[in-house]
């Protein structure tokens, strides 16, 4: 592996300008658009930012899949390199060598500054096969947590299980993937059908239902939404909640309104622990009255839940 300063050997490769194809940073997103780029018969590389220096825009793990005819998606910066990093991927696919590049600080790409100042460091790997990014994605749509382990000096990816954070691991470098959020939101009333609506929009995984059943999941990237209306109706759903570990369960309705549902959990046989989970009122602004705005303020508690969760 070597840093290498892009420079095309044919007029054919100086005529080809990178474009954005894919305006993403979804995970899933991006090693699906390598593996259609893969099994459409085009070259690909998968560039990951594995080194930040001062600050950054983006998270190291983060990634863009970069084709060999410039077609880009993702983002390893706030999109000031972006350009940049898939000139030098196209040049790994041509030249079918792994390699590293650095922007901003420490850089010798003294004409690149990124705007916080900072740098990064980047890993482009030609991709060999679409099979680990397969795996990746077949365990994520099992709802099962899954990871790349980047292996630079043999310049091989494959597809590992029981890592939860992205970095680095003595000489090798491993990306962690976690299944999409699913938003789960219970009732009939309009302000469901709005929070629904806003939560598809935002790239969740939504499942607008009025009442349980044996395929319904529950689980630890899960947010749990009651917007009933009705405490008789919610308190199936709620037990259920409360008796699994989603990272969020929002429930509406006034304090008055959670002072009956928490006498009712208590005398099911809740704990006050268990029932402190529930946020009641839901949303971060108090008194949303129209339905628009409480899927609003809904929506930015889940946001505000996960990075919580996410961090600890």
């Amino acid at each position: 592996m070597q840093q290498t300063i892009l420079a095309p050997d044919t007029a054919d490769e100086a005529l080809l300008t990178p474009q954005q194809a894919l305006l993403t940073d979804d995970s899933e997103e991006i090693l699906r658009f390598a593996v259609d780029a893969l099994g459409a018969g085009l070259g690909a590389a998968l560039v990951t930012l594995t080194g930040i220096r001062g600050g950054a825009a983006r998270a190291v793990g983060a990634q863009m899949v970069v084709r060999e005819d410039g077609g880009y998606c993702g983002f390893v910066s706030g999109g000031c390199v972006e350009s940049a990093a898939a000139f030098e991927a196209m040049a790994a696919i041509a030249c079918v060598e792994d390699r590293v590049v650095r922007y901003g600080e420490g850089s010798q790409w003294f004409d690149i500054v990124l705007p916080c100042g900072g740098g990064i460091t980047l890993h482009i790997h030609r991709l060999r096969s679409a099979q680990p990014l397969l795996a990746v994605l077949n365990l994520l749509a099992q709802r099962q947590p899954a990871a790349l382990r980047y292996h630079p000096a043999r310049e091989q990816l494959e597809c590992v299980t029981g890592v939860t954070e992205s970095g680095w691991h003595e000489e090798v470098f491993t990306v962690a993937y976690r299944p999409r959020v699913r938003v789960m939101v219970f009732g009939r009333s309009i302000e469901a059908q709005a929070t629904a609506s806003l939560a598809r929009a935002s790239g969740y995984d939504v499942q607008l239902v009025e009442t349980l059943n044996d395929g319904t999941q529950i689980d630890t990237q899960t947010a749990v939404i009651l917007l009933s209306h009705d405490l008789h109706r919610e308190l199936p759903v709620l037990q259920a909640a409360l008796r699994a570990q989603p990272f969020y369960i929002g429930a509406l309705g006034s304090y008055r309104t959670h002072q009956k549902r928490t006498q009712k959990l208590s005398e099911i046989g809740f704990a006050p622990s268990d029932i402190a989970r529930i946020k009641a009122p839901i949303g971060i602004f108090p008194k949303a009255r129209d339905a628009r705005s409480l899927a609003l303020s809904v929506l930015a508690d889940v946001a505000a839940a996960q990075l919580a969760a996410d961090e600890s």
